[in-house]
């Protein structure tokens, strides 16, 4: 005997089956069943008809709930500000990378990329982290925000990244230090005889 979830408002009804696909979608792809997904979410198949027009719709709602950045904002605003400035910019970067990571998995596995809302410009929460070293950068703390957000993206992105994508840590020193030796930093020559 299968347990009924209990009955919601449309809108958590909504939020419960879209919850309940997303892992699914991950597993099987855009070839998903509204049988499987009403065994996922534990309600008749007539209840996401109730609150979905169609399977189209269910898909669409779970990748417009990907891309909502509000979690993510709440994820970079919650990391501790007590933390050293480079850790917290190393905690934003993971929390970015595993976004990422998420958004491909999900749009690789349903296929059709052409109705995918575009992705937000700025995480607010980001740039605050900025705010308090801003007297230490060349730039303000927006643009240092959405630099760091291109950086990961273009470092942890699988198709970008040939191989494994690199790490929360590279990417912060190489934000905040480069590539370049600097010049106390150089060893001195030596004397050509």
């Amino acid at each position: 005997m299968t347990t009924r979830a209990p009955a919601l408002p449309a809108d958590e009804r909504r939020a419960a089956i879209i919850a309940a696909t997303l892992p699914l979608l991950l597993q099987r792809g855009a070839n998903v069943s509204t049988r499987q997904i009403a065994e996922a979410a534990g309600v008749a198949e007539g209840t996401i008809f109730g609150v979905f027009p169609d399977k189209d719709a269910v898909v669409q709602a779970v990748v417009q709930a990907a891309f909502d950045p509000e979690p993510t904002e709440r994820a970079l605003a919650a990391i501790d500000r007590s933390l050293p400035f480079e850790e917290q910019l190393v905690a934003a970067v993971s929390i970015m990378q595993r976004r990422l990571t998420d958004i491909w998995r999900l749009v690789s596995s349903v296929g059709d990329a052409s109705a995918l809302p575009t992705p937000p410009a700025n995480f607010v929460a980001l740039a605050d982290l900025f705010k308090a070293e801003q007297r230490h950068l060349r730039t303000d703390p927006v643009t240092a925000a959405r630099q760091l957000r291109a950086l990961t993206l273009a470092v942890s992105h699988p198709v970008l990244c040939m191989g494994e994508p690199v790490t929360p840590h590279e990417i912060v020193t190489l934000l905040l230090d480069g590539i370049r030796v600097r010049d106390h930093a150089l060893p001195e020559k030596e004397n050509e005889s």
